[in-house]
């Protein structure tokens, strides 16, 4: 069967004929038949020229449910806004939702800022102001202000009228927020609880209390925890007076959920993921390189340990053929814990092992694994190298290495935690420096208690 939808490469190349060809209303006619994501996606890939026409073929209100949509770094976007008319460029933030376009203006310089608000709705303009000085990652900074509110002492025939009023404008009309004296949050309805009402019947006898929310500056990680353990599609802001003042909403959650793995990642990693979006092998290395540098740096200390143990691989060289493998082997290990600790210290959860459980899980877990490792390769140079005390050797090194190395992967990252310092960023270099550093060590002084005894085979 023949497939009747266009790819996403061939309305890309229809548009832009279009566009080059200045057939404003067939234009309008295709882009404004696509998806707002497809009508972004399209859009980040026009020029200036191409762009300047786009303005000029659709309304403020048609750019600004496209701009709802697109992906680009906020910095990138705020561009955009440079190129437009600065009254067209107001009304397209005017329609945007307001989280949205806090998002962006965040990165405005404050010259053009300020021509912006001048020129939006006052009220409007008030709330992007407030966003803005919300600090970053906390609720408040992606929280919305586009919600419906009702009061408890109205029907389900009056709030549904509300809705409807309302509903063009706000975020979502799934959840209804219901206020009391003060505009103080006092309970929630659902559109479900709405339909399945009669329309006499009193909002207060069918509202959900009390409600579960958020406060503004509550961090946005603990936010997104609260919405994934709740299944929510959207949970209200209070400030500190419980006066409901936002709402977050599950998408918003979406992009923080992105955000938090792609930092963890990053960390981890030692690269920034999101710089390297392109091909350029020289915005790559520069990205890379300082990391690998700092980590060249802390491995030296590997180096010089080692030269301490020069006498000794001179007397028995066989013993530098194993170094790689018991600091690589070790090394594997602690990361594998350090992930594992990452996670835990993420999702925060109420239930979670206390620090002592969790070392002690680590230390037993370490032992089970070293043990079996060990054996392994000991019976593996033993029968190699002939010399069964040297795989003893190697195998008792691996084992401690090994436990040690999951000790720290689960030890560090909690430290780094208790001081405030973000685990996963922290964690990665200070980990594979100490795994190498005790497994030298732990290598090198076993080798020399039994160094009379396989050397003698």
């Amino acid at each position: 069967m023949a497939n009747t939808f266009e790819t996403a490469h061939d309305k890309s190349s229809t548009i832009i004929q279009l566009l080059n060809s200045q057939n404003a209303r067939k234009f309008r006619e295709e882009y404004l038949d696509l998806h707002v994501y497809e009508q972004a996606q399209i859009f980040v890939d026009l020029n200036e020229k191409q762009r300047a026409r786009l303005y000029r073929y659709l309304t403020a209100e048609e750019v600004g449910d496209m701009f709802d949509a697109i992906e680009e770094e906020p910095e990138d976007v705020v561009t955009y806004f440079k190129e437009m008319p600065t009254q067209y460029a107001a009304n397209v933030i005017d329609q945007m939702y307001t989280d949205n376009a806090v998002d962006i203006l965040a990165y405005a310089p404050k010259k053009d800022l300020a021509k912006y608000l001048r020129l939006i709705p006052t009220e409007k303009a008030a709330e992007i102001r407030e966003m803005l000085h919300y600090e970053d990652k906390t609720a408040g900074a992606i929280m919305s202000t586009e919600f419906v509110e009702i009061v408890g002492n109205q029907t389900v025939r009056s709030a549904m009228h509300v809705i409807k009023r309302e509903a063009e404008d706000a975020e979502t009309i799934y959840y209804v927020y219901v206020i009391g004296s003060n505009e103080k949050l006092i309970g929630v309805v659902t559109l479900r609880d709405l339909l399945m009402h009669d329309d006499d019947v009193m909002i207060e006898d069918i509202m959900t209390t009390p409600v579960l929310s958020v406060q503004v500056s509550d961090d946005q990680a603990e936010v997104a925890q609260t919405i994934r353990d709740y299944n929510f599609v959207a949970i209200p802001v209070t400030d500190y007076d419980n006066k409901l003042i936002g709402i977050i909403t599950v998408d918003d959650i979406i992009d923080v959920i992105d955000e938090e793995s792609a930092e963890d990642y990053s960390g981890l990693a030692g690269v920034d993921t999101d710089k390297e979006t392109d091909n350029n092998p020289a915005k790559a290395a520069l990205n890379r390189l300082p990391w690998l540098i700092i980590l060249l740096l802390l491995g030296m200390s590997t180096t010089t340990l080692i030269s301490h143990y020069e006498s000794m691989i001179g007397q028995a060289s066989i013993l530098a053929i194993f170094i790689s493998s018991i600091t690589g082997t070790a090394g594997n290990a602690g990361t594998q814990s350090l992930a594992v600790a990452v996670r835990r210290l993420a999702e925060k959860e109420e239930d979670q092992p206390s620090w002592y459980k969790q070392f002690l899980t680590e230390l037993l877990t370490g032992l089970m694994i070293g043990l079996v490792t060990g054996l392994t390769i000991c019976i593996i140079v033993g029968i190699w190298k002939q010399n069964f005390v040297l795989g003893f050797v190697i195998g008792m090194a691996m084992m401690c290495a090994i436990t040690v190395a999951n000790l720290a992967g689960t030890f560090i990252p909690n430290l780094m935690d208790k001081i405030g310092v973000d685990p996963a960023v922290a964690s990665g270099p200070f980990i594979s420096t100490l795994s190498d550093l005790t497994s030298v060590l732990i290598y090198f002084n076993i080798a020399k208690v039994f160094m009379k005894f396989f050397m003698g085979q």
